[in-house]
């Protein structure tokens, strides 16, 4: 494991009851009406050649991948630690690095965190793949600053208190979540291939474990 450069922040007392700014419920609406906004904006008659669509949403994946990066390395590195620490393979020293470690992973699937701003507001083409490429930013948002940032959490949580039932059960909630988010990107995206008939960028998300060790 190395430090991440990322900017410490902090974490919530009660596992499972955060605030309301943090709930999955008003993070589906803010996110939904953020998109909205911006594909309303943009969604003004367009005669862009079938090459300038393909242009415009690979531009956009680009954009959704690099702002996602950190959040999705933040997931990868926090699950490991989950699993070093289930499995007790950690040395006394890498132990201590633990809590800094997941305080930067959490950060990195924020809204503090600038990339995961910039996400929330890529302009997306008003074109109907663009249209699937909005829905997509939407969903890879939702997957950073609702699922992600939640299993962290409770990660978190689990390496001050290794027997919290209840941050073990609310992690084995949030990584279904993650896949489950993961799979509806990957439609939409699926869904623009189809409409410009080419193969935009993969999506890169990373992928959790089918099953947690200690669940």
């Amino acid at each position: 494991m190395t430090a991440s450069s990322r900017a410490p922040t902090t974490i919530e007392n009660n596992v499972g009851e955060s605030p309301w700014y943090k709930r999955r419920a008003w993070l589906v609406a803010a996110v939904l009406v953020a998109v909205v906004s911006i594909t309303v904006v943009t969604d003004l008659p367009q005669n862009s050649s079938r090459s300038g669509q393909i242009s415009d949403d690979s531009t956009v994946m680009s954009q959704v991948n690099e702002d996602v990066g950190p959040c999705s390395y933040a997931v990868s590195e926090s699950f490991t630690i989950y699993r070093d620490l289930t499995g007790h393979t950690l040395t006394p020293s890498e132990a201590n690095q633990v809590p800094g470690l997941l305080r930067d992973d959490q950060t990195a699937c924020s809204f503090t965190d600038d990339s995961i701003y910039q996400l929330s507001t890529i302009d997306v083409p008003g074109s109907p793949s663009g249209k699937e490429m909005g829905q997509l930013v939407s969903t890879v948002t939702l997957w950073a600053t609702s699922d992600a940032l939640s299993a962290i959490e409770q990660i978190q949580v689990l390496d001050g208190d290794p027997s919290n039932g209840k941050a073990a059960g609310r992690l084995g909630q949030d990584e279904q979540l993650l896949q489950r988010d993961r799979a509806q990107a990957e439609d939409e995206l699926s869904a623009a291939d189809a409409l410009v008939r080419a193969e935009l960028p993969a999506l890169q998300l990373a992928k959790v474990p089918a099953s947690l060790p200690g669940a």
